[in-house]
């Protein structure tokens, strides 16, 4: 991974607004969900051509894989990316760049 990086936390959270204007809320899901966006730059073809397959691989947001947090290492054994469209630009040798943004899933 290269840096910038974001990691994200979310919770899922429902609330129900009943007719006087209370609101009583609940989660969807106990645990917290994260979400990193990855920036690459300065690769080459083939390595564009590599992240393209694993897209392939994947169908988009269809697949689902294991994730490794760069920061602390935990495996994380359902996740999938965040969109169905790939894209990157190669502007010259070694000046590919691209971002992906990996989702974990509800289990």
């Amino acid at each position: 991974m290269q840096y910038p990086a974001t990691k994200t936390l979310q919770f899922n959270t429902d609330a129900i607004r009943f007719l006087d204007g209370t609101e009583q809320r609940f989660r969807d899901n106990p645990s917290v969900l994260h979400r990193w966006t990855i920036q690459l730059a300065l690769l080459d073809a083939s390595e564009l051509a590599a992240f393209d397959q694993f897209f392939e691989s994947n169908q988009g947001r269809f697949g689902s894989f294991s994730f490794t947090d760069p920061w602390d290492g935990t495996v994380y054994q359902n996740c999938s990316l965040a969109a169905d469209t790939f894209g990157f630009q190669l502007s010259g040798e070694m000046q590919g760049k691209t971002s992906l943004i990996v989702c974990e899933n509800l289990t």
